[in-house]
């Protein structure tokens, strides 16, 4: 082979290979938008449905045939179910995520592993945490109302166990699909496996733990 003609099949070789790479390079998805801001909106939606539930007391008729009113009493036993449904949010986000491999919003084979497509949706750790808390208060306020407190409904238990974690849940959801962070069936698949887990680890616990910490008058129980 000539000179003329090996220059000639390393230009070509060199052509193929740049028209290739720009074709490469064009068929990459861009990056998705995430809005920061609708984010952080999730993020302090979910912590407040958690910590309504930490910090919530056991709301209860003392004697619901002579006592108006109730009495509250904080239960540290409560960090049992709390911790539980926290370590099965670390669970989803750290392994079974990765094991469904369901992309988020704008992610596909091409731009995976880039920003805002190095991790995937589903099911939604945001929603399955905010409607975990959501679900655990309804499991105790249903408890502590048609159990302990003869069917009489406290204002307090109602507002602090369902109407705060359903404004954070609904918060929550929202968020995460305005922000562009996951679809509406991850949020759901998340919402749904919080709120059912959530509501069998409340009534569980409150059926197991009584509100009124026996005789001791103490305001703090186990």
């Amino acid at each position: 082979m000539n000179k003329a003609k090996r220059r000639g099949l390393a230009l070509a070789l060199t052509a193929v290979l740049l028209f290739g790479q720009t074709r490469t390079e064009a068929q990459i998805s861009p990056t998705p938008d995430r809005n920061t801001t609708w984010g952080a909106v999730g993020t302090i939606a979910l912590g407040l449905g958690a910590v309504s539930q930490l910090v919530m007391p056991r709301m209860f008729y003392a004697d619901p045939e002579v006592t108006v009113g109730w009495k509250s009493r904080w239960h540290v036993s409560v960090l049992a179910p709390v911790a539980t449904l926290t370590m099965l949010g670390v669970l989803n986000e750290l392994a079974i995520k990765d094991m469904l491999k369901s992309d988020r919003p704008g992610c596909d084979d091409t731009n995976r592993g880039l920003a805002h497509c190095d991790t995937y949706g589903s099911p939604s750790t945001h929603a399955y945490g905010a409607f975990a808390a959501l679900g655990h208060g309804v499991g105790v306020f249903l408890v502590d109302t048609t159990k302990w407190s003869g069917g009489k409904v406290t204002a307090g238990s109602l507002v602090g166990n369902v109407a705060i974690p359903f404004i954070a849940a609904t918060v929550t959801a929202v968020s995460r699909g305005a922000g562009n962070w996951e679809n509406t069936g991850q949020v759901l698949v998340g919402g749904t496996a919080g709120l059912m887990l959530g509501f069998v680890s409340g009534m569980a616990y409150s059926l197991m733990q009584r509100p009124e910490c026996g005789y001791s008058g103490s305001l703090m129980c186990w």
